[in-house]
């Protein structure tokens, strides 16, 4: 009888096995179907918006819902530029100021990457790191936010966009979805909000100035420039010559 009660006790454990073999199988499968899913229509995403011009983007929705939360108007101000039509001046002072190997790296500025990082072991305020094309990869294909789950899902968006388009369009595009000021995104609205002119005919100094608010555009004002935001469009200024623009 002794030998019996222990035959069944085994059985007992070997279903219990095999189910949870069963069901981990299962759960690899669907799970190896999922990835598959997110790789193939992530890619069929960065191909179509290669030829199709993003219409919104999840950052300007929820800054509209911010706005509305704060009691203020639904804001959502943008209006297409093709890259022929921008500003060249507004170009080189996206580079100058914002990424000066935007045409040689692959995506990433690792100099500039390494001195993030630091300054920020230093404990000095974090600026930057992040290259036009990956800022392009975020507002395009992302949500705001910082976590390292998000921040591996722009290295991979970077790398698709950095591989199927060329540095005209990630210039294009981040001209155009970028945020540059309240409710403001791209370079037409920018140029209207605060000049009251086209994007097609930024002077150098209003370009600087547009692109020297981009750190921190919901807080400062190319029209009424602080201090800081003046030197650095002066900077800018100086070196917007030396950097050749994508053609």
């Amino acid at each position: 009888m002794a030998i019996k009660r222990s035959t069944k006790k085994n059985k007992v454990k070997q279903n219990n096995s095999k189910g949870k073999s069963t069901l981990w199988r299962k759960v690899g499968y669907y799970a190896l179907r999922g990835l598959i899913a997110f790789f193939v229509l992530s890619i069929l995403w960065v191909i179509a918006l290669r030829f199709i011009n993003p219409p919104i983007t999840y950052l300007m929705l929820t800054r509209g819902f911010e706005r509305k939360a704060a009691g203020k108007e639904w804001k959502i101000d943008k209006k297409w530029l093709d890259y022929e039509d921008i500003s060249d001046n507004l170009k080189r002072a996206a580079i100058a100021g914002e990424d000066a190997h935007f045409l040689t790296h692959n995506g990433f500025d690792t100099e500039a990457i390494k001195q993030a990082f630091e300054k920020n072991k230093a404990g000095k305020k974090l600026r930057g790191g992040s290259t036009i094309s990956q800022q392009t990869a975020k507002n395009v294909f992302l949500w705001p936010g910082r976590s390292w789950f998000r921040k591996g899902l722009e290295t991979y968006f970077t790398l698709l966009i950095e591989g199927l388009w060329s540095k005209k369009r990630i210039l294009e595009v981040y001209l155009n979805v970028i945020e540059m000021g309240q409710g403001v995104y791209g370079a037409e609205a920018a140029s209207q909000y605060y000049f009251h002119k086209s994007g097609k005919s930024l002077t150098k100094k209003e370009a600087a100035l547009i692109i020297a608010v981009l750190p921190s555009p919901q807080k400062w004002d190319a029209r009424r420039p602080s201090n800081w935001v003046n030197r650095r469009a002066n900077a800018i200024v100086r070196y917007m010559h030396v950097y050749e623009i994508p053609e």
